[in-house]
């Protein structure tokens, strides 16, 4: 049993032509879509020469300048209004021809990571570029649809309907081919929104397990700690012997009360792993599991902090479930870097049938890789043995002050 689970994605693509939006066949005398065709055709001139204008004055003048500091930002911003024309024009489309094309979703520049990062995406938008040639191509054609309308109606205009439906279909296959949303760029908004939306809900479930763990566990204790510090002071000097128990007991908790701490805290993120990287600290969880683990780890350096903390929490979770649940004999723990990709995998010789479904926590860890634009790959046969492999973008680190290389 193979599962396969990439990082959730989703498609938004454009309407394509369908009999919902197809107009009824043309006739001699003249319906209301003709008429709607006529006066689209008619608009294509004085629009045309509006966004053949724009994209020679704003958009070649902001090419030319790229030469210059100010060039990046002004063609992106000539993108940005190329896609406000595009919109224009599928409305325009969409109330004359019934062209229905789904509006492209806006870019995400506000959680791009700044200036730069911002130019840079609207610099790749596909959906700008595409309104840039639509809006570019579109004068000669404004100018023959509207020579050949205009004509039509006083010399041909018994069989005008016919000449607008051509010609207005070559405009709704414009429409539908320049103008409707990209598939990948809506794949990946989608698929970011959707990652977003796991982030926020892994880190609050996060913090709520702290909470918890802190209140059921080392807050009890040292509340308990407090009072029977409180009750011994008070009798220190009625019953030292009685004094004396009281403190050795409130050491007993302040032990644990620490053990506790420390716990919590290796849940959070180890110190081991900050310290000195993912080898000892996935040699420190392998120490912990029932079954003997081999563990190796083959990377040049140490990646950034945030991919690090992932590993070590994949490995662990992991671990966990080869413990809990494997029947496994023996384990094993492989990390390396291959091209730009983290690459993890675990290995046991249990039972098997380990599924997503099966309430393992597999789910859980699929969604945070897929959070990060990881991959999650588990392979489960019934009698084992369970193959793991998971992969995160490798990030450099950026500060070495701790970092080591093996």
């Amino acid at each position: 049993m193979t599962e396969r689970f990439p990082s959730t994605g989703a498609k938004a693509a454009a309407t394509t032509a369908g009999q919902d939006d197809r107009p009824p066949p043309p006739r001699f005398a003249y319906d209301r879509h003709t008429w709607k065709e006529i006066a689209h055709l008619l608009a294509n001139l004085p629009l045309s020469l509006l966004g053949f204008t724009y994209v020679m004055t704003v958009m070649f003048t902001s090419v030319w300048l790229t030469v210059t500091v100010i060039g990046f930002p002004l063609l992106a911003a000539g993108l940005m209004g190329a896609r406000q024309l595009g919109k224009l024009e599928r409305a325009r489309a969409r109330a004359l021809l019934g062209v229905r094309v789904d509006e492209p979703s806006r870019l995400p520049l506000r959680g791009s990571g700044g200036f730069l990062a911002q130019v840079s995406m609207s610099l790749k938008d596909p959906v700008g570029w595409r309104a840039v040639l639509y809006e570019f191509i579109r004068l000669p054609w404004g100018v023959l649809t509207f020579a050949i309308t205009l004509t039509s109606l006083f010399v041909l205009w018994p069989v005008l309907p016919f000449i607008a439906r051509g010609l207005a279909n070559a405009d709704r296959a414009m429409v539908r081919g320049l103008l409707s949303p990209s598939d990948e760029l809506e794949r990946r908004i989608a698929e970011l929104e959707s990652d977003r939306g796991v982030v926020v809900d892994t880190a609050a479930a996060d913090l709520r397990r702290i909470e918890r763990d802190l209140h059921d566990g080392a807050q009890a204790r040292l509340v308990a700690l407090a009072m029977g510090l409180g009750l011994a002071k008070e009798k220190v000097l009625e019953d030292p012997d009685a004094a004396a128990a009281m403190v050795e007991e409130a050491h007993g908790e302040v032990k644990l009360a620490l053990q506790e701490l420390r716990d919590l805290a290796r849940g959070i993120h180890p110190a081991v792993l900050t310290d000195r990287g993912l080898d000892a600290a996935l040699s420190s969880v392998a120490s912990r599991c029932t079954v003997p683990v081999k563990v190796t780890v083959d990377l040049p350096a140490r990646p950034a902090a945030a991919i690090e903390g992932i590993a070590y929490f994949t490995v662990s979770e992991l671990l966990q479930n080869v413990s809990k649940h494997s029947r496994a004999k023996s384990a094993s723990v492989d990390v390396w870097r291959t091209a730009d990709r983290l690459l993890i995998q675990v290995w046991d010789d249990g039972r098997g049938g380990a599924s997503l479904d099966s309430g393992t926590g597999m789910k859980g860890l699929a969604d945070r890789l897929g959070a990060v634009d990881g991959l999650f790959v588990l392979e489960s046969p019934e009698g084992g043995p369970t193959t793991v492999t998971a992969e995160l973008p490798w990030r450099n680190r950026t500060d070495t002050s701790g970092a080591g290389t093996r």
